[in-house]
């Protein structure tokens, strides 16, 4: 049974998993004042330096329904079955698009990761060895990735609440008092949406250390095989001390990644969060 594996650029998924799980990345669009572009051809260098010059956000694009239509058909060529893992369809219309162009080929199916980056690629990393072991169909990958979605931890501290505020995310009061208090706030995806949880103070290392403290506890029954942090240019001791939480905990892989474009633009620079599946001895 040849399955294959699919999701968007906003999975965020390392170039050595990809290649490893050979799977299909669609990337979203990002614009950037006059210049549209890929996610991925577009860098979040670009980002930072764009809302640097304008003091306005990029706007980014969900895949519309045709070009999903044409990637599925594609690699249904080559397969007897797809599994496509979407972006939250409460952040992005992007899964309703691609239920629309799924209902037009047999045996693909789009699931609704209610989560984002490495969110998303954590599912997509299980779909993907499940296929490669080449003993379930499409409908059974896909039943039992769907089994996983509510478990899903992901979760993340901002270091800056400007491009929140310039999203609309957050009102120009909180944002002054972030300014004041130097607060960094903690998002939480929780029933696939973007909520605020915890806010922070101090010095970068000290709050993830504290944060991921504090999400190990929230969510104390990982799977433990494997775990993800995830960041937009976070410096090097922030990233290590939330490796260093994780191998605490028992964690057998740990993947650093870098979050693409399109996540970056609703965040901004040295946002980090770890993210793992917390449905140990529950589903699998």
């Amino acid at each position: 049974m040849k399955i294959a594996v699919s999701a968007e650029s906003t999975s965020d998924l390392p170039r050595e998993l990809i290649d490893k799980y050979h799977i299909s990345v669609i990337p979203f669009e990002v614009t950037l004042g006059d210049r549209t572009d890929f996610d991925g051809n577009i860098t979040p260098q670009d980002i930072y330096d764009f809302v640097e010059k304008h003091n306005i956000l990029p706007k980014t694009s969900a895949i519309n329904a045709f070009t999903y239509g044409e990637h599925f058909s594609k690699l249904r060529k080559d397969h007897d079955g797809v599994i496509h893992i979407c972006l939250g369809s409460q952040i992005s219309s992007a899964y309703g698009n691609a239920k629309f162009a799924a209902s037009e080929l047999d045996n693909v199916h789009v699931i609704d990761s209610a989560s984002l980056s490495s969110g998303i690629g954590l599912l997509v990393l299980y779909a993907a060895k499940l296929a490669e072991e080449g003993k379930l169909t499409a409908a059974e990958i896909a039943e039992k990735v769907q089994a996983r979605v509510p478990f899903v931890q992901a979760s993340f501290v901002v270091n800056t609440i400007e491009y929140l505020y310039k999203g609309g995310r957050c009102s120009a009061l909180a944002r002054l008092g972030a300014h004041l208090f130097r607060i960094k706030p903690q998002i939480v995806l929780k029933e696939g949406r973007l909520i605020p949880g915890k806010k922070y103070m101090g010095r970068n290392s000290a709050v993830i250390h504290e944060y991921c403290q504090d999400i190990l506890e929230e969510f104390p029954n990982p799977d433990l095989s494997v775990a993800f942090v995830t960041h937009t240019s976070a410096s090097p001791e922030m990233v290590e001390e939330a490796k260093e939480s994780l191998k605490s905990k028992g964690f057998k892989e740990i993947y650093e990644t870098i979050a693409g474009a399109t996540i970056t633009s609703h965040c901004g620079a040295k946002t980090l969060g770890i993210l793992y599946i917390n449905d140990a001895g529950q589903v699998k």
